[in-house]
């Protein structure tokens, strides 16, 4: 699998734009699936979010990232809350979806506002496919019925984590550059990434999945999915990052 040197970090190359906007629509479809489920049920790492909240969370921000597209600017908000009855919910759901995917699709170098560089329509198609795929993963576990990621999408979450949240957080003053570098690799997918400058002190080896999981806080660093070898300090003072929002 080919890759690329960023900042010290080795990420895979960015999935193509026409595969990204699959994931998306049936990320998207999946999420809506949930929604037909008890939307009380409590969203495990997400506060005390319910599986409604989640929906109207997810909703909104298909709206915000519509309008970065199509409007060039960062305020386009949620469009006000989601309603409270299933029926309508539903509905309003699947239109900001529908909303979303026709804003996505299309050009992606076209230029478009983002909050990390760079600067495109690809940005956008990359980042809801991605957000869709770990909340479809939180409104399935909400409701006990958590169906496995794809592999290589997995994979592109975590560069993306390396590439653009990471860093994002530095630039935020809400974290400080890794002192050490830190390996992980996708056993499933062969697929490696290097957080950090010099050689990994620490290698953290699991299935691509398991490891999008890890970085986001869905599973713990003492899951028996993970496979930890050299400075395990070290590699839990990078994950504590804190990595992502």
């Amino acid at each position: 699998m080919s890759g690329r040197i960023v900042s010290g970090a080795r990420y895979l190359l960015p999935m193509e734009s026409a595969l990204l906007l699959h994931h998306l629509h049936t990320g998207l479809t999946a999420f809506r699936a949930c929604l037909d489920g008890d939307l009380s049920a409590p969203v495990a790492h997400c506060g005390d979010w319910t599986l409604l909240d989640l929906a109207e969370h997810l909703g909104s921000e298909n709206i915000w990232a519509a309008t970065a597209v199509t409007e060039g600017h960062g305020d386009g908000g949620g469009g006000g809350p989601a309603p409270r009855e299933r029926a309508a919910l539903i509905r309003w759901f699947e239109d900001t979806s529908r909303t979303l995917r026709t804003a996505l699709d299309t050009d992606p170098a076209a230029e478009a506002w983002t909050f990390h560089p760079p600067r495109t329509v690809g940005f956008w198609q990359r980042r809801r496919a991605l957000e869709t795929l770990v909340h479809r993963w939180d409104a399935e576990s909400a409701l006990g019925a958590a169906r496995p990621l794809d592999p290589e999408l997995a994979g592109e979450g975590v560069a993306e984590v390396f590439d653009t949240m990471a860093p994002r957080q530095v630039a935020r003053g809400r974290a400080r550059p890794p002192r050490q570098a830190l390996r992980l690799t996708a056993t499933d997918t062969g697929a490696s990434w290097v957080h950090g400058a010099g050689v990994p002190a620490a290698t953290i080896s699991a299935p691509a999945e398991q490891l999008l999981l890890l970085l986001w806080g869905r599973i713990p660093t003492t899951s028996p999915a993970l496979h930890w070898a050299g400075d395990r300090e070290t590699a839990l003072a990078v994950l504590a990052g804190p990595l992502t929002p």
